[in-house]
Formats: structure tokens, sequence, C-alpha cells
């Protein structure tokens, strides 16, 4: 499964979720498991930025060779599913992928319809996005600008989600289902 996270700059929210969702395949065997990332306004061949950089590996994360790209439609059609860390960000995807509305999710919303339903697929996902109530939290905040506390926070809520949505897709993540993604 081919998976793109997104925010803005592609150096601080968006990475911690690229390269956790690594580590947790590597963990759990999730040999099928594609994972990049991309900004709506990268900070193009920039690395991540250095205190995300710190929080990812306290996480278990590797930052290192990471490389910030632009995000293109490219990139958004040819995912499985797409996971943004803002309402603004999966509304950027859209317009730039438009036929993706069913494969993409704020990171929160993913994390929380996967913990609702429990095992499932992107387009389970999707069946179930109007049944469930919305969680209170949609998007992940942006630390830049802030104290390494708050970085330690995001890095924490991306570390949750991200753990919350791999696990409710585990099965998923061993071999393609582009079919039923779309």
């Amino acid at each position: 499964m081919k998976l793109l996270f997104v925010c803005t700059g592609n150096i601080c929210r968006s990475p911690t979720a690229e390269r956790l969702a690594d580590a947790w395949a590597t963990r759990h065997g999730g040999t099928g498991l594609d994972v990049s990332s991309a900004g709506t306004r990268a900070v193009v061949g920039y690395g991540m930025e250095p205190t995300a950089a710190r929080v990812l590996s306290s996480l278990g994360g590797d930052p290192t060779g990471f490389v910030a790209r632009q995000l293109t439609p490219v990139m958004a059609n040819d995912a499985d599913l797409v996971v943004t860390m803002t309402e603004a960000h999966r509304d950027a995807v859209l317009r730039r992928a438009p036929r993706g509305l069913k494969r993409t999710f704020t990171l929160l919303e993913a994390a929380h319809l996967a913990s609702t339903i429990g095992r499932g697929t992107v387009a389970d996902l999707a069946a179930v996005r109007g049944s469930v109530p919305r969680p209170r939290l949609l998007d992940v905040p942006d630390p830049i600008g802030c104290d390494a506390d708050v970085f330690t926070e995001v890095g924490d809520l991306i570390d949750t989600a991200v753990t919350a949505l791999l696990t409710g897709l585990a099965h998923t993540t061993n071999t393609d289902h582009r079919e039923t993604a779309r």
C-alpha cells in the first residue's frame, strides 16, 4: 500500500509521520507498505527541522537522509491512502487530485475511524466516514516557531495516531490493495 503523508513545509509533521510509519512497518512486518511525505508549500530540498528530528529520534524514527518535497497531483493520485495533518491540507490535496476523496483523510480522522471500526481497509474507512461521529480534534498543530515542549506534544500526537491507523490497517499493509482503496 502506498501511503502519503502531507503537511505544509514537509519538514516537521509529515516527515515525522512518514518515518514513524516506516519504523512501525519494520517492527510489525508491513513489507508492502511504501511510505512517503510531501508538503503543500514544501521547503524543497531541506532536511527535517532539527527539533522535529530530535523528537522523531526519541520516538524511534530515523530522520537520516530525509529531503522535503513538494506535493504534486501525480503523488496524490498514485497513493492508496493520503493522510494530511489538517483539514486545510486535505482540501489542498483534493484540489490537486479531486477523485481522491475516498482515500484522503486527516491523520486524526483516519486514526479515529480505524480505532472505531477495528481492522479494515481504506475503503472501510471511507465507508464509515459519514456515520461515525467526528473526533473533537482533526488538525495536528504546527509546531514551527514553538518551544521544544510543543514539538514533543505534536510528535507524541502523531506517534499515537500513526500507530492507531496502521494497527487498524495492519492486514492491508502486507500487499497492495489499490483496487480496494479507490
